[in-house]
């Protein structure tokens, strides 16, 4: 019988505390080791008895959500909506770096929005503006072009076609524990912990690869 595939959470590039004073260690540890993990473990359940479907990716489950038994449906989109979610929140941020968007990325975002300080001010509203639980993302279109969107709960953008570049997590418990119900002030703090290096890495795939 061939070995079960498992799906992994990623782990984190940084300390606990390297997004301090933005975001506060102790919701990084429980962020990333708790909520993350729980997603990542309970796909991994929702595939157990399908092991057909246990060498697709992350990406190729969520496209094809509808190819999966309608038992599983479910629980794969929004338990690999999580993982993925959370594999990639964590991965874009970094130490605070005081940097900006360069090359490839910062010419997109200044032809989308004009300048990258009114991509902010977009980026911030949408997020803020998220009901309820969700992400606001930075997405690329077929073209390379910028799009702003959100997302409810666990959804992701990839089955609307769209390359994610950021996201930011807006659940309660991405910033409950430092912000309390202040989610304009986390949403203004995140900005400093983006790593944009990783972050014009993540659009140069996006420019590579196809939809």
């Amino acid at each position: 019988m061939p070995m079960q595939k498992k799906f992994e959470v990623l782990p984190l590039a940084y300390p606990y505390n390297a997004l301090e004073p933005y975001i506060d260690a102790e919701t990084v540890r429980i962020h990333h080791d708790n909520h993350y993990k729980t997603y990542v473990d309970r796909l991994n359940a929702a595939l157990e008895n399908y092991p057909m479907y246990q060498s697709w990716s992350l990406e190729r489950l969520l496209k094809n959500i509808g190819a999966l038994p309608p038992e599983i449906q479910t629980a794969v989109k929004n338990n690999g909506g999580g993982a993925y979610n959370h594999g990639l929140y964590f991965s874009i941020m970094g130490p605070p770096q005081n940097k900006m968007p360069e090359g490839k990325l910062k010419n997109a975002i200044d032809q989308a929005f004009g300048s990258f300080d009114a991509f902010q001010q977009e980026f911030g509203k949408s997020a803020l503006d998220q009901f309820g639980s969700g992400y606001a993302w930075l997405v690329a279109g077929r073209d390379g072009r910028l799009f702003i969107k959100n997302t409810a709960n666990q959804d992701t953008v990839l089955p609307l076609g769209f390359c994610p570049v950021i996201l930011i997590d807006v659940w309660e418990h991405a910033y409950y524990l430092k912000y309390q119900y202040r989610r304009a002030d986390y949403i203004k703090n995140w900005f400093n912990v983006v790593d944009w290096d990783k972050a014009g890495l993540q659009y140069d795939g996006c420019l590579k690869k196809p939809f």
